[in-house]
């Protein structure tokens, strides 16, 4: 049975994840992968359903979520940022692009502009030292930053992103 209400999910986008990796062994983190991918983040009632239909205990399912910091308890904006904090890209200025993020949007790591456009997530590697200080928004990696490149880098997505919700 679902539920209409806005604070649940739509459990039966999950079926077709759950109807091939419910009973595979092992495949807990590859649903819990997957439900992200739908529905963004990991709702509490989604955690519920995959515990229910796997028939893994839901402590379990909740422990194995919030053991990996790829999983995400919240909505995130359109544009997640993910910004380097590793030790070269701390070395060659991450702070510093940490405060102009702050100064240019308003946020700080974990929150989401009131406009659901951006979202920081502070993260200790990227795996593009050579490229530091380096931070990904969505898919797209963005290297040898500066304030002014970051500043430039946001005004030029929250465009796009007003021109997109103009059409």
């Amino acid at each position: 049975m679902s539920c209409n209400c806005s604070s649940c999910s739509d459990l039966s986008l999950l079926n077709e994840t759950l109807d091939h990796y419910a009973s595979v062994p092992g495949s807990l983190i590859t649903i819990l992968q997957k439900a992200q991918a739908i529905y963004g983040y990991l709702p509490s009632d989604v955690l519920n359903h995959i515990a229910s239909v796997t028939g893994i205990p839901a402590a379990k399912v909740f422990g194995v979520a919030t053991f990996y910091t790829q999983f995400r308890f919240k909505p995130v904006g359109k544009y997640l940022i993910m910004l380097c904090q590793g030790t070269a890209c701390h070395v060659n200025g991450s702070l510093m692009l940490e405060k102009t993020i702050y100064d240019t949007l308003g946020i700080k790591d974990g929150e989401t502009t009131e406009d659901g456009l951006f979202t920081l997530k502070n993260v200790a590697c990227l795996g593009c030292c050579s490229l530091s200080p380096v931070m990904m928004i969505n898919d797209e990696t963005y290297g040898s930053l500066t304030p002014q490149k970051v500043r430039e880098i946001l005004a030029r997505l929250k465009d796009e992103a007003l021109k997109e919700a103009a059409e």
